[in-house]
């Protein structure tokens, strides 16, 4: 009895040994598949420390296939072990944890036996393959991602040879995958922007991100490619940092809509220019004619709201241009009725520069009709007729007003009517007052008069 307790002593005592400190859960059972030792790991597994051969290993672990599908008594791995039949190596169930979450074990199973061969019991480990597996499907999952991003997604070690290379990269630069991963990225830079990869490099092995830097590449046809680069470090499972993954996106549209911006802008400052010189004009002749500081303000005014009318019709129209016909009814039908307005001429979509001077001169005429010409009767008309071949002839001819006997000597609106606008479309003008009306005549390259 003594020698049996020393060796059942020394047996406990190797059990601890050897099985106490493994990380994994580990556990033992006797011939009949009842428990009689677990590790620490095991018991933490279970939610508590069974007394030895008080549990049957059967009952205490709910185990299932990985796939899901339940596990018979029988089909066990302590139960294959006892039927001498280690559990195959690496077999893999799911297991219940004491907070009632499943995990997914490798579970390792094999028979001990007397020094007569007899099945006397089984040793057993679990080994927590949970995160694992869910690295891995992490893994796969950010692959999947990458590969099916429309961005250029690279990676590249700290001497700038391609790593991975993703279907955006190979739409992006033209290259396939298996044409350029292993070599040096320096094929994609221009090679006045070669400097940039090392700039780009050092930073990275300073553990430093590089966002949003916009610059140029060279796809395989040799076309140059406006993109914008996120690059940032990659690390090991220590931290160091081994290598630097690149978001390279095309900003092509972007780079275009800069241009175009640019460009209106421009475009703005010179016509706002053009405005600021009409409206100092306006001041200045409108003022040298003005009796008094009441008369002047209703005229300036007016001639301002006439300039806003034929700056709306360019808004509307995009800048492009607008049609003759809408400028002469934005211009000259507020100042009477339509019937007596009478229009006749092929359709003509203006230029910017004509509807602003035209716009001018037609404001022009009908607040001078209205005062003084055919608008000022309730039977007098205004005709206003114009052909557009290769040059652009225009003529304002009222009837049936009273007869012109004295005419002014000058003021904004005949410097309008014979000189500025006349001028600004490379044209000649002519301003006449025959007793039965006033008559004015524009002739002007058609060039100068067409828009888009």
């Amino acid at each position: 009895m003594k020698i049996g307790t020393a060796v059942s002593k020394a047996m406990s005592n190797l059990e601890n040994e050897l099985l106490g400190t493994l990380p994994v859960a580990a556990y033992l059972t006797d011939a009949h598949g009842r428990i009689t030792y677990c590790n620490d790991a095991a018991a933490k597994l279970l939610g508590y420390r069974p007394a030895p051969g008080t549990a049957d290993s059967c009952d205490l672990w709910r185990m299932r296939f990985a796939d899901g599908n339940s596990i018979a008594d029988h089909e066990q791995p302590v139960a294959t072990a006892l039927g001498s039949h280690p559990s195959p190596a690496g077999c893999r169930v799911a297991c219940e944890r004491p907070d009632r979450s499943w995990g997914e074990f490798l579970v390792h199973s094999t028979p001990t036996r007397d020094p007569a061969g007899k099945v006397t019991g089984t040793i057993n480990l679990l080994v927590d393959v949970s995160a694992h597996l869910q690295d891995h499907e992490e893994v796969h999952r950010l692959a999947a991602i990458v590969e099916s991003s429309d961005d250029a997604i690279v990676s590249k070690d700290l001497s700038g040879f391609v790593k991975t290379w993703n279907a955006g990269a190979e739409r992006l630069f033209g290259y396939r995958a298996e044409e350029i991963v292993g070599k040096h990225i320096g094929l994609l830079i221009p090679s006045d922007r070669q400097h940039e990869e090392e700039l780009i490099l050092s930073r990275v092995r300073r553990g430093e991100r590089v966002e949003h830097f916009d610059t140029i590449r060279v796809r395989k046809d040799g076309a140059k490619l406006p993109i914008s680069l996120t690059v940032s470090p990659i690390r090991n499972a220590a931290g160091a940092v081994i290598g630097a993954s690149k978001i390279a996106r095309d900003i092509t549209e972007r780079k275009e809509s800069e241009r175009r911006i640019q460009m209106l802008m421009r475009e703005v400052d010179h016509r706002v220019k053009n405005q600021f010189a009409v409206i100092l004009a306006m001041v200045r002749e409108t003022g040298k004619s003005a009796d008094d500081i009441a008369v002047f303000e209703l005229q300036l005014r007016n001639r301002l709201i006439g300039l806003a009318r034929s700056q709306d019709l360019l808004v509307r129209g995009g800048w492009k241009g607008a049609e003759l016909g809408d400028l002469i009814d934005g211009q000259v039908r507020p100042f009477t009725e339509d019937s007596r307005i009478q229009v006749s001429g092929e359709p003509v979509t203006l230029s910017t520069k004509a509807v602003q001077n035209l716009g001018m001169a037609f404001h022009e005429l009908a607040t001078n009709s209205t005062k003084h010409g055919a608008l000022s009767c309730k039977d007098g008309i205004v005709s206003i007729r114009w052909t557009a071949g290769e040059r652009f002839r225009l003529t304002w001819q009222e009837l049936g007003g009273p007869i012109v006997d004295t005419v002014s000597k000058g003021g904004f609106g005949r410097i309008v009517l014979e000189r500025i606008t006349p001028a600004a479309l490379d044209g000649t003008a002519h301003l006449g007052f025959p007793p039965e009306g006033v008559i004015w005549t524009l002739d002007a390259p058609i060039e100068q008069i067409r828009g888009e």
